[in-house]
């Protein structure tokens, strides 16, 4: 494989570089997707899941030629970029409780990872490394959409 290609594929699973943050760098990628994640919300949710999917693309296309399939090194933060755009999902429109929420959520259940994102997460590849944060992503945004039915008009 060429270095050039080992290059971008570094730089994309590592979130443009957030993921060599020195502390806490799957958070740092969860800002990353947070970010991202609103800019798109602000247009709807449409945007937003072409979003994820280009992200989640990039992800499973990415992992792969970084060498680094068969584990998940703190530096591959793609993954909390999709899953934290996925905890969007949950919120109809951007409020600023609801993004702090989705980002809480999101990375408790990340953290934690409860069944079956532990499930996910002890698969040796690409996919184990992405789809532990998918989940967590949606056990966030069905929280969030609970919330919303139970407190409506609260600004989730």
């Amino acid at each position: 494989m060429a270095a050039t290609t080992v290059k971008l594929a570094t730089l994309a699973a590592s979130g443009l570089g957030v993921g060599y943050a020195p502390r806490a760098p799957g958070t740092v990628g969860s800002v990353l997707g947070l970010i991202i994640g609103c800019v798109l919300l602000d247009h709807g949710h449409v945007p937003l899941i072409a979003g994820i999917v280009v992200v989640s693309l990039l992800g499973l296309i990415a992992i792969p030629r970084t060498g680094k399939a068969s584990q998940d090194p703190g530096w591959i933060v793609i993954d909390e970029v999709a899953g934290q755009m996925i905890a969007l999902l949950g919120l109809p429109y951007l409020t600023g409780s609801g993004v702090v929420l989705a980002f809480l959520l999101f990375r408790l259940f990340d953290i934690r990872k409860p069944w079956p994102i532990s499930l996910a997460d002890a698969r040796p590849d690409a996919l184990g490394i992405m789809a532990d944060d998918w989940i967590a992503g949606g056990f966030a945004a069905v929280i969030l959409a609970v919330l919303r039915l139970i407190w409506p008009g609260t600004g989730l």
